[in-house]
């Protein structure tokens, strides 16, 4: 299908599930962008999987009761957000084992309830895997509306953020509430996981999350500018992911990752300073390591973000 045919559709009355299906798969890449870049900077790339298994009792208690499920998620998602973000306090153990914790019991919660209602498996396909064909009106404002709420407290809380995933011993000698910032940040992510179900699925939406992101730290040494390329690239794997998916009848959500996922291999092999190949092009073969072995000013290199404490 030429790029023609695909702008053809999109206004097609007969297809108004189509722009409607990318309006939420760009406004939830935009979104995930933006708050991907704390997850990563952070390294805690594993609470954006807990949050979307989290969700799933709570999609599971709203499709007993005939209500909400993007609503049930979200009081799922956020309820075991602020569990984790309170049992994360005890130093005794650490953050990533109490996510895998709650990870695991709030899935399985979600699969006992879920075995109590019959023919459920056809009503939770789509927020399992992603689908572009069952989205009402409403959404589209429930997607715009939680995105600006989203992206407004981030703005307001940016400094914080940064601060506490850099450093949260020296946030707490300055005086940062970084109990509540955890909180914040862990309820920011649950938000940007649920708006992302329809489009991307429950079981792909971590990469939504983290690829855009992490591909954009390799481009750049700069936060500021990370932060507004993460969501570029995610919008513009949101948007080649179902222009492609339209075109050869491929799953959404598994076209949109994949997409994703390739802009994250280019990155990984030709980004200007961090990548493979370029550096091994940059570098004179008589000298060893260069500045460009140096990790960005703004963020420790992976599995070296600050302990939680």
């Amino acid at each position: 299908m030429s790029i023609a045919d695909f702008l053809t559709d999109l206004f097609n009355p007969d297809l108004a599930f189509l722009p409607k299906a990318l309006a939420i798969a760009v406004m939830s890449s935009i979104v995930c962008g933006v708050v991907g870049c704390y997850v990563v900077l952070r390294g805690m790339a594993f609470i954006g999987d807990a949050v979307a298994h989290a969700v799933f009792p709570g999609i599971a208690v709203a499709f007993v009761l005939q209500g909400s499920l993007v609503l049930g998620g979200a009081v799922a998602g956020v309820v075991t957000a602020l569990l984790i973000a309170v049992f994360s306090q005890n130093r005794r153990v650490k953050e990533d084992s109490i996510i895998g914790v709650f990870l695991v019991g709030a899935f399985a919660l979600g699969i006992v309830i879920i075995s109590q209602a019959p023919g459920y498996a056809g009503s939770l396909q789509q927020f399992l895997f992603g689908s572009i064909t069952g989205i009402p009106d409403r959404d589209l404002y429930v997607v715009g509306g939680a995105g600006l709420v989203i992206l407004g407290l981030v703005l307001a809380l940016h400094k914080e953020f940064v601060a506490v995933c850099l450093d949260r011993e020296m946030s707490r000698s300055m005086g940062l509430p970084v109990f509540w910032l955890d909180i914040a940040l862990y309820v920011l992510v649950t938000l940007a996981v649920v708006i992302s179900l329809q489009t991307i699925g429950n079981i792909l939406v971590l990469a939504l999350l983290i690829t855009p992101a992490a591909a954009a730290r390799l481009l750049t040494d700069r936060l500021g500018v990370m932060m507004l390329l993460a969501p570029v690239l995610g919008g513009t794997s949101a948007l080649v992911g179902l222009y492609l998916s339209w075109s050869y009848d491929t799953p959404v959500g598994g076209t949109i990752v994949l997409v994703a996922t390739i802009g994250f291999l280019v990155a990984w092999l030709f980004a200007p300073r961090h990548g493979l190949l370029t550096r091994r092009w940059r570098r004179p073969p008589t000298q060893g390591p260069t500045d460009d072995s140096r990790a960005p000013a703004f963020a420790p290199e992976p599995g070296s973000s600050p302990a939680v404490g």
